[in-house]
């Protein structure tokens, strides 16, 4: 109908144009100066093809970054994975109190990753005998750390910690609502049949009906993990060792010499990584990956003639 259709522009007009100009035209010039020289200003001075992607691909800071976030990723998901599914666990069997839990537990995630940053760095890690993290190591006799943020693994313990603390109660909230879709009926049956409560129920009925939430938890938090600055730059912004892709862009685009060109080809390098990380993950732990290679085993096994 043609008033429904105008009424449908009007509403929905504005946030596509505001989409177009704030995301997709930004993009589309991004990539196009991943291909120019442009240093200093986002007017391209020359065509230079692909030499800003080899640059990038041959650049040992940028795969350095890469390896940073290598090693954060390996600390910060499986972590954050297993300590808000195990805060959910918790939740989901408390018989009063959830709601108030649930809110403690998800009130961090109001803190920005600055305010956060600075806590950690100025009160809790700070060095100082009366640091909160030297307080408690010095009331189980051990001997303070003045060096968390200049000697390796304590600043990966200051890293991890900060964003373990932001983001487990908005992942918990995810496992807790994948908890409540499983039927209370098929434990009333597993219980009948003398399977108790304990790991052998979690791991043959809980965590399979978990698997779209495990899916979707990892896919979230590896994406994070490649967007990981706000920590990085204010607590450790001047070590190499320490620096994620994203940080790294953020330097070589509006360090000193303001490459944009460079940063911009770097962007998208990173875009693909991300791609390809997302997409293997999904293939291999995705919300139907099981199922689907066991479709695919079957097709094979009737098109060759051979048991699956």
């Amino acid at each position: 109908m043609p008033g429904t259709d105008r009424a449908f522009w009007i509403l929905v007009g504005p946030f596509f144009a505001g989409l177009a100009v704030f995301s997709v035209l930004p993009i589309l010039w991004s990539a196009y100066l991943s291909f120019t020289e442009a240093r200093g200003s986002l007017t391209p001075v020359r065509f230079v093809g692909v030499d800003n992607y080899l640059r990038f691909l041959t650049d040992q800071a940028f795969i350095q970054s890469l390896v940073t976030f290598g090693v954060f990723a390996v600390f910060i998901v499986p972590v954050t994975m297993a300590c808000s599914l195990g805060l959910a666990l918790l939740l989901h069997e408390l018989p009063a109190a959830q709601a108030l839990l649930r809110s403690v537990f998800f009130i961090p995630l109001a803190c920005s990753y600055v305010v956060a940053s600075l806590i950690w760095k100025l009160g809790l890690f700070s060095g100082l005998p009366s640091g909160v993290a030297n307080t408690a190591l010095s009331a189980v006799g051990l001997e303070p750390i003045s060096t968390w943020l200049a000697q390796s693994p304590y600043w990966w313990v200051v890293l991890v910690t900060v964003r373990l603390w932001l983001q487990v109660g908005f992942y918990m909230l995810l496992f807790l609502a994948g908890l409540q879709r499983i039927p209370k009926t098929m434990y009333e049956a597993a219980a009948i049949d003398g399977l108790s409560a304990g790991p052998r129920r979690f791991f043959s009925m809980t965590w399979p009906q978990l698997r779209p939430t495990v899916a979707a938890v990892l896919l979230l938090l590896l994406v994070a993990a490649f967007q990981a600055f706000d920590e990085f730059i204010n607590l450790l912004p001047k070590n190499p060792d320490t620096r994620p892709p994203l940080v790294y862009l953020y330097q070589v685009a509006l360090g000193g010499d303001r490459d944009f060109g460079l940063g911009s080809a770097g962007s998208l390098i990173l875009t693909a990584i991300m791609v390809v990380v997302a997409l293997g993950q999904n293939y291999f732990f995705g919300f139907a990956a099981a199922e689907d290679r066991t479709k695919r085993r079957s097709r094979r096994a009737r098109r060759t003639g051979t048991p699956s």
